[in-house]
């Protein structure tokens, strides 16, 4: 009853406007006070304990993010994507999901890759001929890799709440941020090579032809135009995978990089700006910081009701193997991130599912991929699919025209996800690695 009474609140608040975060506290407090005897005051000692040093990444990664979205980067990025790729058929949609996954790698936020590079790349697509559907698809989509291409704030969060749980046996879980960041590197890459190869095909289909190749001397240009903005990249993922700092020391060295890069280097932002960039960062950084203290004491609520152990009884009840519930995990994170932000639904179904997945001999890091895999799906599926609505207002589409926009590209994703899902080398190869060595 306790906990049919949680979830018909929760997701009743959000279906009237309740902010998540704002749902999941209220839900997980009342439920406490009429169906247990848990200590009440002891809920802020609860809600705080989820700020994990781990989280200090979260702000920092926001801010260099920011600062770069909000200079030429961006159009380095482009650029030099175009000197790449332009020349082939669908060149110019290829240069702009290239760039999606380069800008990506720099901001680590999905909303701020279709930001930077739309704003660059729709225009450029329809000169060129390209449908307006088309190009709204291609880069709508391919932002979506900002939170599985490391720097990635939804790993982040899906780390630090895996980390602490226990599977079905009581033993701990722990999960690194730096062998989840290792993990997304190459399914990232695999589905924007995917979604490339797509456009390849569709623009040759269109009519599109090759065309003469940029010059070597031009290419090298273009890099060294945009050098300082890709040295993030190596710094950060380089950094990480060699051992040399923690994904915290990481972001705080993102943070610093970016703020010389735009200020010193680019000449992007000037000082007086500062205050401006601050402020969007610190808004994101709250909002995310108050899913998590709520989406703790939420999770705290269902391990102590036993809820992970009651779903587990009835799965195993059902003779349901390890590829059979990865099937219904699939269906319940798509459905989910159709309603609700990523971090809020890894914060919600992370304690519910991943001590099942554990006790199924799955590994918490390929799992987090593919919860991670599933989140992009819910950036640009509606009714809260939040690239659909920045691209909408970059485009002047209205959101039903981009919805429809991105249905080939989603299902292009779809297949990567199963992929990714039922191949977990894909995923651990990078991480088993480090383990080796």
């Amino acid at each position: 009853m306790s906990v049919l009474f949680l979830f018909v609140v929760l997701f009743g608040l959000i279906l009237i406007g309740v902010p998540v975060a704002v749902a999941l506290g209220i839900s997980s407090v009342s439920a406490m006070l009429l169906f247990t005897s848990h200590d009440i005051l002891a809920i802020p000692d609860t809600f705080t304990a989820g700020f994990k040093s781990t989280l200090m990444a979260i702000p920092m990664f926001i801010l260099a993010g920011s600062l770069l979205s909000k200079g030429s980067s961006a159009q380095r990025i482009v650029d030099l994507a175009k000197a790449l790729v332009g020349h082939l058929p669908g060149g110019l949609t290829m240069s702009a999901i290239l760039a999606c996954i380069i800008f990506a790698a720099v901001s680590g936020s999905s909303p701020a890759t279709v930001v930077a590079i739309g704003s660059v790349m729709f225009v450029a697509l329809k000169e060129a001929g390209y449908p307006k559907s088309y190009a709204v698809g291609a880069i709508t989509s391919a932002g979506s890799l900002g939170i599985l291409i490391p720097p990635s704030v939804v790993m982040i969060v899906y780390g630090v709440t895996a980390s602490g749980l226990s599977d079905l046996s009581g033993k701990t879980i722990t999960v690194s941020i730096e062998e989840l960041f290792k993990a997304g590197i190459i399914p990232g890459l695999m589905i924007g090579f995917m979604m490339m190869l797509y456009a390849y095909i569709g623009a040759k289909r269109l009519g599109f032809q090759a065309t003469t190749p940029e010059k070597m001397s031009v290419r090298i240009k273009k890099f060294f135009d945009a050098f300082w903005a890709l040295l993030i990249i190596f710094v950060v993922i380089g950094g990480i995978y060699g051992g040399f700092f923690t994904a915290t020391e990481a972001a705080g060295i993102a943070c610093v990089y970016a703020f010389l890069v735009s200020v010193f280097v680019y000449h992007d932002i000037k000082l007086k700006d500062m205050y401006g960039v601050f402020l969007d960062a610190a808004i994101t950084t709250a909002m995310i910081f108050l899913i998590i203290g709520s989406a703790v004491v939420f999770a705290h609520f269902l391990t102590s009701e036993r809820i992970p152990h009651m779903i587990a009884e009835f799965l195993i009840g059902q003779n349901m193997s390890w590829w059979m519930f990865l099937i219904v995990v699939n269906i319940i994170l798509f459905i989910m991130g159709q309603f609700m932000e990523p971090s809020s639904v890894v914060m919600i179904m992370t304690p519910l599912l991943l001590p099942i997945a554990v006790s199924l001999g799955i590994d918490p890091i390929h799992f987090g991929i593919i919860m991670v895999v599933n989140m992009e799906l819910g950036m640009i599926t509606p009714p809260v699919g939040l690239n659909l609505f920045v691209a909408s207002s970059l485009t002047g589409l209205d959101l039903k025209d981009v919805t429809v926009s991105v249905i080939p590209w989603l299902l292009i994703m779809i297949v990567g996800l199963i992929v990714v899902t039922y191949i977990e080398e894909i995923s651990l190869w990078l991480p088993s690695l480090s383990r080796v060595y």
